[in-house]
């Protein structure tokens, strides 16, 4: 009966953390869907050169799109004539991070990996993008035919279902519509295995479990790396997990690694994207991923203080790190109850018009 009560006080605590956060994430996420149309997304991405690949990481590193919401997204632009580097850049910075995720990780992880996730999400994907166009020799076209995947129906069904209802709207109502609704459908159920995971491991884990089992930094990074690579969690919700997994002794720089390959990789995009775009590129998106996320993973662990990735104000109260300026009760109580009353919605809206 103690793990049941500690269970549900650990998930209520890290939702109140992160629902201010997010509702502000998701209001942001409506406000680029107006201001950046998918024909300015589509025009910077063609040419098979650096400002390309670039541009793409650039463009990717704000939007609120998960693993899988971005695989037709990046073939949408592959297809408009954007080059595989560009579009491997695409794929790799986008699902790491987002106006979103962003916030959510400086309410739990502190300003320092806030800072630091859009920063390793711009060079990782450049840097995959720039190999891709090295070892891109073809001039074929693509072949995209009844592409799918385990992520991707929800997606369908949404957008059939706006679409058949679609009428002229002000770009008020637009973005409201799509940060509250759309996206957050999108995400929605992510997020609550990423919470309920978070609370599982918070209960079932004991303390410093890293340091006392593992005891090694880097052997903790290639534990964290090989659970990461299939698994499907998105961006926003890796970070509570990822938060009290370092609660229980976990490396900042293996938390990164989670961070990275977590939200970037899963079966279903390598299987996309071995089909679409040959295995090479498909090689090239992984070996970017995983070298990018060690290299960075040993860069913090050995060369930045600890200090910086201190959350043990989190391990008190489930609260940001020490130092961190608390919102109100109140404003945590009411963002989380808003939150679930639009998730609510959102599943209600999928019954009405599946």
């Amino acid at each position: 009966m103690n793990y049941i009560s500690q269970f549900i006080i650990d998930f209520i605590d890290i939702l109140n953390e992160m629902s201010p956060y997010l509702m502000l994430g998701f209001f942001f996420a409506g406000v680029l869907k107006v201001v950046f149309p998918q024909r300015f997304i589509d025009k910077y991405l063609g040419q098979k050169n650096s400002k390309s690949v670039l541009n793409a990481s650039l463009i990717g590193i704000p939007l609120p799109l998960c693993s899988c919401g971005v695989i037709p997204t990046g073939i949408s632009f592959y297809k408009s004539g954007a080059t595989k580097g560009s579009l491997v850049s695409f794929l790799i910075s986008t699902p790491q991070t987002g106006v979103d995720s962003i916030l959510v990780t400086y309410s739990l992880l502190g300003l320092p990996f806030a800072l630091l996730r859009p920063l390793i999400a711009l060079v990782t994907g450049f840097f995959g993008g720039i190999l891709a166009n090295k070892l891109d020799d073809s001039s074929e076209s693509i072949q995209v035919e009844n592409i799918d995947s385990d992520c991707s129906s929800e997606n369908k069904d949404t957008f059939r279902c706006d679409t058949k209802n679609m009428k002229k709207r002000s770009k008020l109502y637009t973005l409201f519509q799509y940060a509250f609704v759309e996206f957050l459908q999108d995400i929605s159920k992510w997020l609550i295995i990423g919470l309920l995971l978070a609370a599982v491991i918070s209960v079932l884990i004991p303390n410093d479990f890293f340091t006392s089992f593992i005891g090694n930094d880097i052997i903790g990074m290639f534990v964290i790396l090989l659970t990461s690579i299939p698994l499907y969690i998105c961006a926003t919700a890796s970070v509570p997990v990822a938060a009290v997994l370092m609660m229980k002794g976990l490396s900042p720089g293996a938390a990164l690694v989670f961070l990275m390959a977590g939200p970037a990789t899963n079966a279903a995009t390598i299987t996309v994207l071995s089909k679409v775009m040959g295995k090479k590129i498909m090689w090239t998106y992984l070996v970017s991923i995983i070298s990018g996320a060690i290299l960075f993973g040993i860069l913090i662990d050995n060369f930045l203080p600890r200090e910086w990735f201190d959350i043990g104000g989190l391990h008190k109260h489930m609260s940001a790190h020490e130092g961190h300026w608390e919102l109100p009760d109140w404003l945590k109580c009411g963002s989380s109850i808003s939150l679930a009353l639009l998730i609510i919605n959102g599943y209600i809206q999928k019954s009405i018009c599946p």
